[in-house]
Protein backbone atom coordinates (compact mmCIF):
# COMPACT_ATOMS: atom_id res chain seq x y z
CA UNK A 1 0.00 0.00 0.00
CA UNK A 2 1.13 3.55 -0.69
CA UNK A 3 1.48 5.81 2.34
CA UNK A 4 1.97 9.55 2.08
CA UNK A 5 4.50 11.03 4.50
CA UNK A 6 4.49 14.83 4.69
CA UNK A 7 7.57 16.40 6.25
CA UNK A 8 6.38 19.51 8.10
CA UNK A 9 9.19 20.53 10.41
CA UNK A 10 10.41 23.63 8.57
CA UNK A 11 10.66 27.10 10.10
CA UNK A 12 10.17 29.20 6.94
CA UNK A 13 12.18 32.10 8.33
CA UNK A 14 12.51 33.82 4.94
CA UNK A 15 8.78 34.56 5.06
CA UNK A 16 9.08 36.60 8.25
CA UNK A 17 7.17 38.54 9.52
CA UNK A 18 4.17 36.51 8.29
CA UNK A 19 5.94 33.23 9.05
CA UNK A 20 6.78 33.02 12.75
CA UNK A 21 7.98 30.33 15.14
CA UNK A 22 4.44 29.37 16.12
CA UNK A 23 3.06 29.57 12.56
CA UNK A 24 5.75 28.86 9.92
CA UNK A 25 5.39 28.85 6.15
CA UNK A 26 3.66 25.48 5.78
CA UNK A 27 0.62 26.78 7.69
CA UNK A 28 0.25 29.94 5.59
CA UNK A 29 -2.03 30.50 2.60
CA UNK A 30 0.43 31.99 0.13
CA UNK A 31 -1.09 30.52 -3.02
CA UNK A 32 -4.62 29.32 -3.63
CA UNK A 33 -7.30 29.05 -0.95
CA UNK A 34 -5.63 26.59 1.44
CA UNK A 35 -2.44 26.57 3.45
CA UNK A 36 0.57 24.86 1.92
CA UNK A 37 0.30 21.86 4.25
CA UNK A 38 -3.39 21.46 3.44
CA UNK A 39 -2.57 21.59 -0.26
CA UNK A 40 0.15 18.97 0.20
CA UNK A 41 -2.28 16.54 1.82
CA UNK A 42 -5.14 17.25 -0.60
CA UNK A 43 -2.74 16.77 -3.54
CA UNK A 44 -2.11 13.22 -2.37
CA UNK A 45 -5.69 12.38 -1.43
CA UNK A 46 -6.28 10.43 -4.66
CA UNK A 47 -3.24 8.31 -3.79
CA UNK A 48 -3.59 7.84 -0.03
CA UNK A 49 -6.62 7.93 2.23
CA UNK A 50 -6.49 9.67 5.60
CA UNK A 51 -5.72 6.27 7.12
CA UNK A 52 -2.50 6.08 5.11
CA UNK A 53 -1.41 9.72 5.41
CA UNK A 54 1.18 10.76 7.98
CA UNK A 55 2.67 14.08 9.04
CA UNK A 56 6.07 14.40 10.70
CA UNK A 57 6.34 17.62 12.68
CA UNK A 58 7.43 18.89 16.11
CA UNK A 59 5.68 19.49 19.41
CA UNK A 60 5.36 23.25 18.79
CA UNK A 61 3.39 22.72 15.57
CA UNK A 62 1.49 19.51 16.35
CA UNK A 63 -1.66 21.30 17.55
CA UNK A 64 -1.83 23.57 14.50
CA UNK A 65 -1.22 20.57 12.25
CA UNK A 66 -4.20 18.79 13.80
CA UNK A 67 -6.34 21.91 13.56
CA UNK A 68 -5.63 22.37 9.86
CA UNK A 69 -5.93 18.65 9.05
CA UNK A 70 -8.86 17.42 11.16
CA UNK A 71 -9.34 14.39 8.93
CA UNK A 72 -6.13 12.84 10.26
CA UNK A 73 -6.12 10.76 13.43
CA UNK A 74 -3.91 12.12 16.21
CA UNK A 75 -1.57 9.13 16.00
CA UNK A 76 -0.90 9.93 12.34
CA UNK A 77 0.89 13.10 13.41
CA UNK A 78 4.38 11.90 14.31
CA UNK A 79 6.08 14.32 16.68
CA UNK A 80 9.85 14.75 16.65
CA UNK A 81 11.20 15.86 20.04
CA UNK A 82 13.82 17.99 18.24
CA UNK A 83 14.99 18.77 14.73
CA UNK A 84 17.35 16.21 13.19
CA UNK A 85 16.99 16.85 9.43
CA UNK A 86 15.36 14.60 6.85
CA UNK A 87 17.13 11.24 7.31
CA UNK A 88 15.93 10.71 10.92
CA UNK A 89 12.52 12.11 9.93
CA UNK A 90 12.17 9.53 7.15
CA UNK A 91 13.59 6.76 9.35
CA UNK A 92 10.98 7.14 12.10
CA UNK A 93 8.19 7.40 9.53
CA UNK A 94 9.37 4.20 7.83
CA UNK A 95 9.52 2.36 11.15
CA UNK A 96 6.02 3.54 12.04
CA UNK A 97 4.58 2.45 8.70
CA UNK A 98 6.19 -0.98 8.86
CA UNK A 99 4.53 -1.58 12.22
CA UNK A 100 1.19 -1.52 10.39
CA UNK A 101 2.12 -2.55 6.85
CA UNK A 102 5.17 -4.73 6.12
CA UNK A 103 4.85 -3.90 2.40
CA UNK A 104 4.50 -0.15 2.86
CA UNK A 105 5.57 2.09 -0.01
CA UNK A 106 6.33 5.68 0.99
CA UNK A 107 5.60 8.85 -0.92
CA UNK A 108 7.71 11.42 0.94
CA UNK A 109 6.97 15.07 0.25
CA UNK A 110 7.68 18.41 1.94
CA UNK A 111 4.70 20.33 3.32
CA UNK A 112 5.53 23.70 1.80
CA UNK A 113 5.87 23.39 -1.97
CA UNK A 114 3.57 24.58 -4.75
CA UNK A 115 2.82 21.92 -7.37
CA UNK A 116 0.44 22.18 -10.33
CA UNK A 117 -1.56 20.60 -11.79
CA UNK A 118 -2.56 17.95 -9.27
CA UNK A 119 -3.44 15.46 -12.01
CA UNK A 120 0.09 15.50 -13.36
CA UNK A 121 1.50 15.00 -9.87
CA UNK A 122 -0.75 12.00 -9.23
CA UNK A 123 0.22 10.47 -12.57
CA UNK A 124 3.92 10.95 -11.77
CA UNK A 125 3.58 9.26 -8.38
CA UNK A 126 1.82 6.33 -10.02
CA UNK A 127 4.74 6.03 -12.46
CA UNK A 128 7.18 6.14 -9.57
CA UNK A 129 5.23 3.38 -7.80
CA UNK A 130 5.43 1.28 -10.95
CA UNK A 131 9.19 1.91 -11.08
CA UNK A 132 9.61 0.69 -7.51
CA UNK A 133 7.32 -2.29 -8.00
CA UNK A 134 9.43 -3.46 -10.95
CA UNK A 135 12.53 -3.35 -8.74
CA UNK A 136 11.90 -3.00 -4.97
CA UNK A 137 15.51 -1.98 -4.38
CA UNK A 138 15.00 1.28 -6.25
CA UNK A 139 14.94 4.67 -4.55
CA UNK A 140 12.99 6.97 -6.85
CA UNK A 141 13.45 10.75 -6.75
CA UNK A 142 11.46 13.42 -8.54
CA UNK A 143 13.57 15.75 -10.68
CA UNK A 144 12.22 19.01 -12.06
CA UNK A 145 13.20 20.23 -15.53
CA UNK A 146 14.89 23.61 -14.86
CA UNK A 147 13.22 26.73 -16.24
CA UNK A 148 15.93 29.17 -15.16
CA UNK A 149 19.53 29.05 -13.86
CA UNK A 150 18.47 28.77 -10.21
CA UNK A 151 21.25 28.95 -7.62
CA UNK A 152 19.08 28.01 -4.64
CA UNK A 153 18.42 24.37 -5.58
CA UNK A 154 20.51 21.24 -5.63
CA UNK A 155 20.79 19.56 -9.04
CA UNK A 156 20.70 15.96 -10.24
CA UNK A 157 22.70 14.95 -13.30
CA UNK A 158 20.78 12.39 -15.33
CA UNK A 159 22.37 9.16 -16.42
CA UNK A 160 20.97 6.56 -18.80
CA UNK A 161 17.22 6.03 -19.07
CA UNK A 162 15.97 2.86 -17.36
CA UNK A 163 15.12 0.16 -19.86
CA UNK A 164 11.80 -0.68 -18.22
CA UNK A 165 10.55 2.81 -17.28
CA UNK A 166 9.75 5.81 -19.48
CA UNK A 167 11.50 9.10 -18.54
CA UNK A 168 13.10 7.57 -15.45
CA UNK A 169 16.88 7.74 -15.35
CA UNK A 170 19.81 6.46 -13.36
CA UNK A 171 21.45 9.23 -11.35
CA UNK A 172 24.92 10.07 -12.62
CA UNK A 173 25.67 12.34 -9.67
CA UNK A 174 24.29 14.97 -7.35
CA UNK A 175 25.47 18.56 -7.52
CA UNK A 176 25.36 21.12 -4.72
CA UNK A 177 23.66 24.50 -5.09
CA UNK A 178 25.74 26.12 -7.85
CA UNK A 179 26.89 29.66 -8.50
CA UNK A 180 25.17 31.51 -11.35
CA UNK A 181 27.74 30.59 -14.00
CA UNK A 182 27.53 26.88 -13.14
CA UNK A 183 23.72 27.02 -13.01
CA UNK A 184 23.71 28.54 -16.50
CA UNK A 185 25.94 25.70 -17.69
CA UNK A 186 23.59 23.12 -16.14
CA UNK A 187 20.62 24.72 -17.88
CA UNK A 188 22.38 24.77 -21.24
CA UNK A 189 23.53 21.14 -20.90
CA UNK A 190 19.95 19.87 -20.75
CA UNK A 191 20.67 16.80 -18.62
CA UNK A 192 20.37 18.37 -15.18
CA UNK A 193 17.24 18.42 -13.04
CA UNK A 194 16.35 20.28 -9.87
CA UNK A 195 16.19 18.05 -6.80
CA UNK A 196 12.62 18.51 -5.56
CA UNK A 197 13.01 16.62 -2.28
CA UNK A 198 10.09 14.33 -3.22
CA UNK A 199 10.67 10.56 -3.11
CA UNK A 200 8.96 7.20 -3.60
CA UNK A 201 10.41 3.96 -2.16
CA UNK A 202 9.57 0.97 -0.01
CA UNK A 203 9.82 1.62 3.72
CA UNK A 204 11.95 -1.47 4.30
CA UNK A 205 14.24 -0.52 1.40
CA UNK A 206 15.03 2.95 2.74
CA UNK A 207 15.71 1.55 6.23
CA UNK A 208 18.07 -1.04 4.72
CA UNK A 209 19.81 1.74 2.79
CA UNK A 210 20.17 3.81 5.96
CA UNK A 211 21.60 0.77 7.73
CA UNK A 212 24.19 0.40 4.98
CA UNK A 213 25.16 4.03 4.41
CA UNK A 214 24.29 5.86 7.65
CA UNK A 215 24.26 3.32 10.49
CA UNK A 216 24.33 6.08 13.08
CA UNK A 217 20.66 6.71 12.30
CA UNK A 218 19.52 3.09 12.45
CA UNK A 219 21.58 2.24 15.53
CA UNK A 220 19.50 4.73 17.49
CA UNK A 221 16.28 3.76 15.73
CA UNK A 222 16.83 0.13 16.70
CA UNK A 223 16.60 1.14 20.37
CA UNK A 224 12.97 2.22 20.07
CA UNK A 225 11.42 1.08 16.78
CA UNK A 226 9.83 -1.92 18.54
CA UNK A 227 7.50 0.57 20.21
CA UNK A 228 6.17 1.91 16.89
CA UNK A 229 2.39 1.92 16.95
CA UNK A 230 2.18 1.38 20.72
CA UNK A 231 1.51 3.67 23.67
CA UNK A 232 5.23 3.60 24.49
CA UNK A 233 6.23 5.20 21.16
CA UNK A 234 6.15 8.84 22.31
CA UNK A 235 8.13 8.19 25.49
CA UNK A 236 10.69 6.12 23.58
CA UNK A 237 11.06 8.91 21.02
CA UNK A 238 11.63 11.42 23.82
CA UNK A 239 14.40 9.24 25.24
CA UNK A 240 16.24 8.35 22.07
CA UNK A 241 15.48 10.59 19.10
CA UNK A 242 17.91 13.37 20.07
CA UNK A 243 20.75 10.83 19.89
CA UNK A 244 20.31 10.52 16.13
CA UNK A 245 22.79 12.42 13.95
CA UNK A 246 21.40 15.48 12.20
CA UNK A 247 21.78 14.57 8.53
CA UNK A 248 19.79 14.94 5.33
CA UNK A 249 18.59 11.91 3.41
CA UNK A 250 20.70 13.10 0.47
CA UNK A 251 23.95 12.95 2.45
CA UNK A 252 22.91 9.90 4.45
CA UNK A 253 21.86 7.66 1.55
CA UNK A 254 21.14 9.10 -1.87
CA UNK A 255 24.63 10.33 -2.74
CA UNK A 256 26.06 6.90 -1.90
CA UNK A 257 23.50 4.38 -3.11
CA UNK A 258 23.72 2.69 -6.51
CA UNK A 259 19.96 2.12 -6.53
CA UNK A 260 18.87 5.74 -6.95
CA UNK A 261 16.87 6.78 -9.99
CA UNK A 262 15.24 10.06 -10.96
CA UNK A 263 11.84 10.51 -12.59
CA UNK A 264 11.55 13.56 -14.82
CA UNK A 265 8.49 15.22 -13.32
CA UNK A 266 5.71 16.37 -15.68
CA UNK A 267 4.35 18.98 -13.25
CA UNK A 268 5.24 22.56 -12.37
CA UNK A 269 7.04 22.87 -9.04
CA UNK A 270 8.25 25.68 -6.80
CA UNK A 271 9.51 25.51 -3.23
CA UNK A 272 8.39 29.15 -2.68
CA UNK A 273 11.43 29.70 -0.50
CA UNK A 274 11.22 33.46 -0.11
CA UNK A 275 9.09 36.54 -0.75
CA UNK A 276 10.53 36.97 -4.24
CA UNK A 277 9.24 33.50 -5.15
CA UNK A 278 5.64 34.74 -4.96
CA UNK A 279 6.15 36.43 -8.32
CA UNK A 280 6.50 32.96 -9.84
CA UNK A 281 3.16 31.70 -8.50
CA UNK A 282 1.04 34.86 -8.71
CA UNK A 283 0.14 37.26 -11.47
CA UNK A 284 1.77 40.70 -11.61
CA UNK A 285 0.14 44.07 -12.21
CA UNK A 286 1.02 46.26 -15.18
CA UNK A 287 4.13 47.51 -13.35
CA UNK A 288 5.49 44.06 -12.54
CA UNK A 289 4.37 44.17 -8.90
CA UNK A 290 3.14 41.10 -7.02
CA UNK A 291 0.43 42.39 -4.68
CA UNK A 292 -1.31 40.38 -1.95
CA UNK A 293 -3.52 42.74 0.03
CA UNK A 294 -4.47 46.41 -0.31
CA UNK A 295 -1.89 48.59 -2.03
CA UNK A 296 -1.68 51.88 -3.88
CA UNK A 297 1.68 52.81 -5.39
CA UNK A 298 3.24 55.67 -7.30
CA UNK A 299 6.33 54.93 -9.40
CA UNK A 300 6.47 51.46 -7.83
CA UNK A 301 7.57 48.53 -9.96
CA UNK A 302 8.91 44.96 -9.83
CA UNK A 303 8.13 44.74 -6.11
CA UNK A 304 6.30 42.33 -3.81
CA UNK A 305 3.72 43.91 -1.52
CA UNK A 306 1.92 41.95 1.19
CA UNK A 307 -0.62 43.40 3.60
CA UNK A 308 -2.70 41.54 6.17
CA UNK A 309 -6.33 42.31 6.88
CA UNK A 310 -7.68 45.61 5.53
CA UNK A 311 -4.47 47.55 6.15
CA UNK A 312 -3.51 49.73 3.16
CA UNK A 313 0.15 49.84 2.11
CA UNK A 314 1.18 52.85 0.02
CA UNK A 315 4.53 53.16 -1.74
CA UNK A 316 6.41 55.78 -3.74
CA UNK A 317 9.47 55.25 -5.88
CA UNK A 318 10.12 51.60 -5.05
CA UNK A 319 11.85 49.20 -7.46
CA UNK A 320 12.72 45.56 -6.75
CA UNK A 321 11.62 45.83 -3.13
CA UNK A 322 9.55 43.78 -0.73
CA UNK A 323 7.13 45.37 1.74
CA UNK A 324 5.32 43.12 4.20
CA UNK A 325 2.88 44.49 6.76
CA UNK A 326 1.37 42.39 9.54
CA UNK A 327 -0.47 43.34 12.72
CA UNK A 328 2.70 43.03 14.78
CA UNK A 329 5.60 44.07 12.51
CA UNK A 330 6.61 45.38 9.08
CA UNK A 331 9.45 44.42 6.75
CA UNK A 332 10.89 46.70 4.07
CA UNK A 333 13.86 45.42 2.06
CA UNK A 334 15.38 45.12 -1.39
CA UNK A 335 14.32 41.84 -2.96
CA UNK A 336 17.91 40.77 -3.48
CA UNK A 337 18.62 41.30 0.24
CA UNK A 338 16.14 38.62 1.35
CA UNK A 339 18.93 36.28 2.37
CA UNK A 340 19.66 38.69 5.22
CA UNK A 341 16.31 38.03 6.90
CA UNK A 342 17.98 35.38 9.06
CA UNK A 343 20.53 38.00 10.08
CA UNK A 344 17.66 40.36 10.90
CA UNK A 345 15.99 37.74 13.09
CA UNK A 346 19.26 37.20 14.94
CA UNK A 347 19.37 40.96 15.54
CA UNK A 348 15.86 40.80 17.03
CA UNK A 349 17.05 38.07 19.39
CA UNK A 350 20.03 40.20 20.42
CA UNK A 351 17.71 43.15 21.01
CA UNK A 352 15.54 40.93 23.26
CA UNK A 353 12.59 41.28 20.89
CA UNK A 354 11.85 37.60 20.74
CA UNK A 355 8.10 38.20 20.97
CA UNK A 356 8.22 39.29 17.32
CA UNK A 357 9.86 36.09 16.09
Amino acid sequence: MLHTVVMAGGSGTRFWPVSRKALPKQFLTLFGEQSLIQQAVRRCSDLSSADSTWIVTNSVHAVETGRQLPELAADHILIEPCGRNTAPCIAIAAARLLADDPDAVMLVTPADHVITPNEAFVAAVQRAMDTVQKDPSRLCLFGIVPTRPATGYGYIERGDELADCDRVFNVARFREKPNLKTAQEFLAAGNFLWNSGIFVWRADTILAALQQHSPGVTEVLDRFKEHAGTEEWSAAMEREFANMPSISIDYAVLEHSQSVCVLEAPFTWDDVGSWSALARVHNQDEHGNTVLGRHVGVDTKNSTIFSSGDHLVTTIGLDDCVVVHTEHSTLVAKLDDEAQIKELLAALETAELGEFL
